[in-house]
């Protein structure tokens, strides 16, 4: 009889934990150092590790930074799950939640937002932007379709379908942030005034409130003080 073959064995929880360590040590050397500074043979040195560790979870440097991209998606996928988890809030509250904790959450990591976004608009990098942003609408599709559910429910949103609805939301979501991304840009060359920064965010709620059929200026996105963190 031949002799039996052991198959090496894989600790699922051990593997994740090595790999989102590849990921932490990515994301403080794009703060620090920016993703184009940062090589390869960085990330080997900050987790101690081998090249033949890193290439056993990414297939290159791009690999990795999509898992980093992937972070960002699960970050903000849980924010927006625990706030329509809450049933203390009314679909308005909930909205506005939504994207008020996210951008909390990016303005307390803003020099790390800043880097990401150089790398985000870059040609070099449009595969993995094309997959964030599908990951993004399958993501918060269903989620703000609950919560539009909850607006018509309530009286408060006026939609034939929630789904559909939610599928323009991200739509807009994504639009905003493009937009959002060129304002900062155009901010930082002093090309811009801020009061029409404000104009245009304003825009953006004015928009979101028409899709949803909800009363004028029941909605709100961006606050005062994030719009000046970012472009005063």
């Amino acid at each position: 009889m031949g002799g039996h073959i052991l198959a090496r064995t894989v600790n699922p929880a051990k593997h994740a934990v090595r790999r989102d360590e590849f990921v932490d040590a990515a994301l403080r050397l794009i703060q620090t150092k920016g993703y184009e500074q940062m090589s390869v043979q960085d990330v080997l040195d900050a987790c101690d590790a081998s090249r033949g560790a890193f290439y056993h979870y990414f297939d290159s440097k791009t690999g990795l930074l999509d898992a980093t991209m992937e972070r960002m998606l699960d970050t903000g996928t849980a924010i927006a799950q625990e706030v329509v988890e809450d049933s203390s809030m009314s679909a308005t509250d909930k909205f506005g939640a939504v994207f008020g904790n996210i951008a909390s959450w990016k303005n307390a990591r803003r020099e790390l937002m800043v880097q990401l976004l150089q790398v985000w608009y870059s040609d070099e990098n449009a595969i993995v932007r094309e997959k964030l942003r599908r990951g993004m609408a399958e993501r918060m599709t269903p989620l703000l379709a609950r919560i539009i559910s909850q607006g018509c429910a309530e009286g408060v949103f006026t939609v034939a379908s929630a789904d559909d609805a939610a599928q323009m939301c991200v739509a807009l979501i994504q639009g905003t942030q493009e937009i959002a991304a060129n304002l900062y840009l155009a901010r930082a060359r002093d090309t811009l005034p801020l009061e029409a920064i404000e104009r245009k965010f304003a825009s953006f709620a004015d928009a979101y409130t028409r899709v949803l059929g909800a009363p004028p200026g029941s909605l709100h996105f961006v606050d005062e003080e994030t719009i000046r963190l970012w472009f005063a």
